[in-house]
């Protein structure tokens, strides 16, 4: 199989490059939000975006999530946190410097409550799963697999039938790009696990989902329903969504130019739709419990009891203890 790939890349890899690859402990990257610490993996994970855009939500008067005041002000944030990732997210960004205060705080000014802030040319389907675990003895387990598009790139391993991702389009071929394309290089990513501990270090909640390039914006959304408007876990996960798009898919949203659009879903509050396009938001209404919303699963750990909870809009997510 090694020979075959070795074929097939054309001479554009070695037989020692399949032998290098290994995984790596990392330290993750966190953020203090509402009373709670939130944690994900750092770049070249799109991560920090839902740390940056928590980051921002909590310091705007939220009002509650039925009004379309919400919905916008946190449309803003998710913007304003991740405009310039194209620019920045390569596997050797510093994580703590994209989300720093000083980085942030411009961005959080920018949020006009009345309007779409015009970003300029800032802007530039997937086969991804989330799952979610706690033992008994209180060890918790946040987690993302994914072949990127589909079925990845279309090559199986023989034997263990297991298909190869196709993670590598996440680079750039222009070059001196920060993720260009080279050897020993991994490429920028969407997959965006969290977890939330308390100021004593407990686990508080594992979250994420599937969703591409909208994993950080359902993250947050779901963090500012849990923790800010104080929402049970699967409340927050059936309740409606919105998620920012681009004219292509995955990895594209904030490169290719233009002006994104705010995909909301139809069983979303009437106000939500009228109070984005006031205020010059391009809206798109979709069906209701749609894939492309995500499928978000999370486990909230009481004192005495966990709750966990699994997304309609999942064909075959489930919640189940023992």
């Amino acid at each position: 199989f090694g020979e075959g790939l070795l074929a097939l890349g054309g001479g554009e890899y070695a037989a020692e490059d399949l032998v290098r690859p290994h995984a790596d402990w990392v330290r993750p990257l966190g953020v203090e939000v509402w009373g709670r610490r939130v944690w994900t993996v750092p770049p070249a994970s799109q991560g920090y975006l839902s740390l940056a855009g928590a980051w921002i939500a909590e310091r705007l008067e939220l009002p509650d999530p039925a009004d379309g005041r919400w919905a916008h002000l946190l449309v803003e944030a998710a913007r304003q946190a991740a405009f310039d990732r194209g620019d920045v997210l390569h596997e050797h960004a510093d994580g703590a410097a994209l989300i720093a205060s000083e980085r942030l705080e411009p961005r959080l000014r920018a949020i006009d409550p009345g309007r779409a802030a015009r970003l300029g040319d800032a802007y530039g389907g997937g086969g991804t799963i989330f799952l979610c675990a706690l033992d008994e003895e209180g060890t918790g387990v946040s987690l993302i697999q994914s072949n990127f598009w589909g079925w990845g790139s279309l090559l199986v391993v023989p034997g263990v039938r297991i298909f190869l991702q196709n993670r590598g389009s996440g680079f750039s071929l222009v070059p001196g790009h920060p993720a260009e394309y080279g050897p020993g290089r991994r490429p920028p990513h969407t997959l965006s696990p969290a977890l939330v501990t308390r100021p004593d270090g407990s686990l508080d909640l594992l979250l994420g989902s599937m969703g591409g390039d909208s994993q950080p914006q359902i993250v947050l959304q779901l963090l500012v329903r849990r923790l800010a408007a104080g929402e049970e876990t699967g409340e927050a996960i059936a309740a409606p969504r919105w998620v920012l798009t681009g004219p292509h898919p995955e990895l594209d949203t904030w490169a290719a130019g233009g002006e994104v659009t705010v995909r909301v879903e139809a069983h979303a509050p009437p106000d939500w739709f009228r109070a984005l396009e006031r205020r010059g938001h391009r809206v798109e209404r979709a069906g209701s419990w749609e894939h492309g919303f995500g499928e978000a699963h999370a486990i909230a750990v009481g004192e005495e009891h966990l709750a966990g909870a699994s997304d309609p809009r999942s064909l075959a997510g489930a919640a189940a203890g023992y």
